[in-house]
């Protein structure tokens, strides 16, 4: 179908009833953060401060989803360069810290296509680079400031994506192609010989309007050579996601597997688990998680939070389980027009242990103990819009037909 066939009379008179916010919107948020974490690394506990998850985000849609785009700015390359404090996360380069992201996190052009009286069924287009559809919600919007660190087996994200999805009642179908080589800075670019060569789909049921579940599958090649030549990842996950008529409440729930290949041969494997809710009352809200997740235990250079790019299965010296469980209690102290302040607290325990023997890592000997506890302390401010959900573009966005510009604010649930 041709943009020509997309621009009806329907879809044109459609920007007349739309106000400027409608139109336009553009928001910001920072995180202040103090975290210390005991032990890290040989027995050594480590306290640390961060402005962290500094974003600018907008969205534009001037002719009522015809062409809509939307961009995510995200600074942390500028604020965490040697990334933040994160037990049993890894990805990147980076290990038990949490990576920074690129500074174009996203920028994607969706056009839909709605039908039926309700304008629930439909079709949409996404290209730009953003996310794969694979998965759940980036946790940068979701209730915890600490990410899981099941992030890069739970999402595909920051790639050169294209995006078809198609909606009929309750159901959503999602395929996309993108490059399977994550980034290896925050100013790297995906590179342009390696555009399309994986691929993803997802389907979601959507069973009542505060329920979702979904599966999904994904083939990446060479996600950490970017040369290519380097292991491949099939990767499956299923979700269900729940929440309350009054957006007050929300809860999720979550498995991740990831497969590598070498050719039709698996060399290793990785499974997650993870369970979450969040409530709010009035000015107060608390959150709990519960996260088993299995990672690589990868050589480490001389500094020891990092690996070495790109890793290979002969750099792996073993696997390990985490077992984490994440308390957080915030409240809204200002929240005045465009304008909010969210101080917050979060506090983790996590256990972890070799699944392989035998094992060239030993987490008792290098962490000093097999448990470690980790607190935080920090306020968020945010300005403007709220950070929408994150990883699903178009008709793949649940909600109803009419809801502005690309579905849920998380802090609304």
């Amino acid at each position: 179908m041709t943009a020509l066939a997309w621009l009806s009379p329907r879809a044109l008179g459609a920007q007349g009833a739309h106000n400027a916010s409608d139109i336009f919107e553009i928001g910001a948020q920072a995180i202040g953060l103090v975290t210390r974490v005991s032990p890290t690394i040989h027995g050594r506990p480590l306290t640390e401060g961060y402005l962290t998850q500094p974003a600018i985000m907008g969205q534009i849609d001037p002719w009522g989803r015809l062409f809509a785009a939307k961009v995510t700015l995200n600074l942390e390359g500028a604020t965490i360069e040697r990334g933040e404090l994160n037990p049993g996360i890894a990805g990147e380069g980076y290990i038990d810290r949490r990576h920074p992201h690129t500074y174009l996190h996203e920028l994607v052009l969706t056009s839909e296509r709605r039908f039926g009286g309700d304008r629930t069924n439909g079709v949409s287009l996404t290209i730009g680079k953003g996310f794969a559809p694979f998965g759940t919600d980036d946790p940068m919007t979701r209730p915890f400031e600490r990410y899981p660190i099941n992030h890069h087996l739970a999402q595909i994200l920051e790639r050169a994506v294209a995006i078809g999805a198609v909606r009929a009642g309750g159901w959503i179908f999602e395929g996309g192609a993108f490059n399977g080589d994550e980034p290896t800075s925050p100013g790297d670019t995906p590179n342009r010989n390696r555009y399309w060569d994986s691929w993803s789909g997802r389907v979601t049921f959507l069973p009542w309007p505060q329920g979702e579940l979904q599966a999904s599958y994904a083939r990446v090649k060479s996600p950490e050579n970017p040369d290519g030549g380097g292991a491949d990842q099939r990767k499956q996950s299923a979700s269900i996601r729940l929440e309350d008529a009054q957006h007050s409440g929300y809860a999720l729930f979550e498995w991740a597997h990831t497969g590598d290949y070498v050719g039709s041969a698996r060399t290793f494997a990785y499974t997650s688990l993870l369970a979450e809710t969040w409530a709010r009352y009035d000015r107060l809200s608390g959150a709990l998680r519960f996260e088993r997740t299995e990672r690589p235990d990868e050589q480490r250079l001389v500094d020891a939070f990092r690996t070495p790019i790109p890793a290979t299965d002969l750099s792996i010296a073993g696997r390990s389980r985490w077992t984490i469980i994440t308390a957080r209690a915030a409240a809204s102290l200002l929240n005045a027009g465009s304008f909010s302040v969210e101080p917050f607290a979060e506090l983790s325990r996590a256990w972890v242990s070799a699944t392989l023997q035998p094992s060239g890592f030993d987490p008792r000997q290098f962490y000093g103990s097999d448990r470690i506890w980790s607190v935080s302390i920090g306020t968020k401010l945010a300005f403007g819009m709220s950070h929408m959900r994150m990883g699903r573009y178009g008709l793949a966005i649940p909600g109803k037909p009419d809801s502005k510009m690309g579905g849920m604010k998380m802090e609304d649930m």
